[in-house]
C-alpha cells in the first residue's frame, strides 16, 4: 500500500511530501535488512553461507546510501546536519555542542547559500596547527 505509515490523508499530502515518505520507509526496509542479514551471519556456521549472506547486507547498506542521499539532496536542514556529524572525528556530542554554541541555528534554518555569510568560504580550520611565525 502506498500510503503505508502515512499519518495524513495522501489526498491532504504535496507529493514530495509521499516522496520523501516513500524514501524515509525505503530506508528504514533497507536497515531492517542490514539487520536481519547481520544477526544471520553472525549465527550461520557455514563459512559460505556466511560469506553469501555478508554480501546481500552489504548490497542492502548501499541502497540505504543511495536514499540517503537523495534525501540529503533535497532537504537543507538533513544536508547541514549531515555535513556536520558524517565523517567527523571526535565525539558526536561535543560536536552537536559546538556546532549549537557556534550559531548553528534551529533545524528550521536553512544553511548559507554563499561566502556571503560572513565566512571566507575556506572551511574550517578546526584541527589544523597554527602557523609559527
Amino acid at each position: 500500500m502506498a500510503s503505508e505509515g502515512l499519518h495524513e490523508s495522501p489526498e491532504d499530502l504535496d507529493r514530495a511530501v509521499v516522496d520523501r515518505h516513500r524514501a524515509i520507509r525505503s530506508i528504514m526496509e533497507e536497515f531492517d535488512a542490514i539487520d536481519w542479514y547481520d544477526q544471520r551471519v553472525s549465527a550461520t556456521s557455514d563459512p559460505t553461507l556466511a560469506e553469501v549472506l555478508a554480501h546481500n547486507r552489504d548490497e542492502e547498506k548501499e541502497h540505504a546510501a543511495m536514499t540517503l542521499e537523495w534525501l540529503r539532496r533535497g532537504d537543507p536542514t538533513l544536508e547541514r546536519h549531515l555535513r556536520a556529524y558524517l565523517f567527523s572525528d571526535g565525539s558526536i556530542v561535543a560536536e552537536e555542542q559546538e556546532e549549537e554554541h557556534a550559531g548553528g541555528g534551529s533545524d528550521d534554518d536553512d544553511p548559507p547559500s554563499s561566502p556571503g555569510d560572513g565566512s571566507l568560504g575556506i572551511g574550517s580550520l578546526r584541527g589544523r596547527p597554527t602557523s609559527e611565525a
